[in-house]
């Protein structure tokens, strides 16, 4: 394995439609602001404050 997969290993992966709901949208709260997780009709994802 090589330095760059095992470091991709070691990181959580979450599954954005899982976050995001039917809606698919969602709320992140970083640092007591609140984000916004969208996902877009082309799949894309947007992360707005």
């Amino acid at each position: 394995m090589s330095i760059k997969e095992s470091f991709a290993a070691s990181l959580p992966v979450h599954d954005a439609r899982v976050l995001t709901g039917e809606a698919g949208l969602a709320h992140i709260l970083l640092d007591g602001q609140v984000y916004t997780l969208r996902i877009t009709r082309a799949g894309k994802l947007i992360l707005t404050k």
